[in-house]
């Protein structure tokens, strides 16, 4: 299995240097990723770097609390785009799905996905599924679908735990084929990432591509 064209090569630290990324885009080339995964700041930059290549450039949004309101996604989705973004991964907002404001939450991807495809990019829904019970992934799965959105993700990484297999199965069993399914947080294998792979994953969002490459080799 061709592993390295499920991963989004990630590096979205706060302190993340331009040589850092510069780093992240010479990997991608060099182990031929599917993707990087970029800071909106720092979107112009992975294209430059990757000028010339077929992997993609994606980015987040409403990162990673998804607690900014729709239009302020929007206008952020709308710049990375211009930028020259392939794929925006936005965070669902958390709080107003744990308020049952399915309206909004569906409407604030639905917006962001209406700017996206626009352009031709396409959209990950970031569920955080550390903060939800298993209703609740579904649900947010469903609004999701409901929106238009391509993918869903389990995880900023930033929160209080990552992808679990679980998670995955449940996801996939939801969106069916539907929707592509991102397993992101805390993925640092090779046997990790298989494991999300045979779960349903057709993206893995890890910043330990090259470790689970170089592990697949043994």
């Amino acid at each position: 299995m061709n592993i390295a064209k499920y991963i989004d090569h990630t590096n979205l630290k706060a302190c993340a240097s331009k040589e850092d990324i510069i780093k992240l885009c010479e990997e991608a080339k060099k182990y031929n990723f599917y993707a990087v995964c970029v800071n909106p700041y720092r979107v112009k930059l992975a294209k430059k770097q990757l000028q010339g290549t077929n992997i993609k450039v994606a980015t987040v949004i409403g990162f990673p609390l998804g607690a900014t309101p729709t239009e302020v996604k929007v206008f952020e989705a709308k710049k990375a785009l211009e930028d020259g973004t392939d794929e925006v991964d936005m965070v669902l907002n958390i709080g107003a799905l744990k308020d049952k404001d399915y309206k909004y939450v569906r409407n604030d991807i639905a917006e962001v996905v209406r700017i996206a495809h626009e352009k031709g990019a396409i959209v990950k829904v970031i569920i955080e599924t550390c903060y939800l019970s298993d209703n609740e992934k579904e649900i947010a799965c469903k609004l999701a679908m409901e929106a238009g959105a391509d993918f869903v993700k389990t995880s900023t990484g930033f929160g209080t735990g990552g992808a679990t297999v679980k998670d995955v199965k449940l996801m996939r069993k939801v969106v069916g084929d539907k929707l592509g399914v991102k397993a992101a947080g805390g993925i640092r294998t090779y046997e990790e990432a298989l494991a999300m792979i045979n779960a349903g994953a057709n993206r893995i969002g890890t910043s330990s591509g090259v470790k689970i490459i170089e592990g697949g080799k043994k």
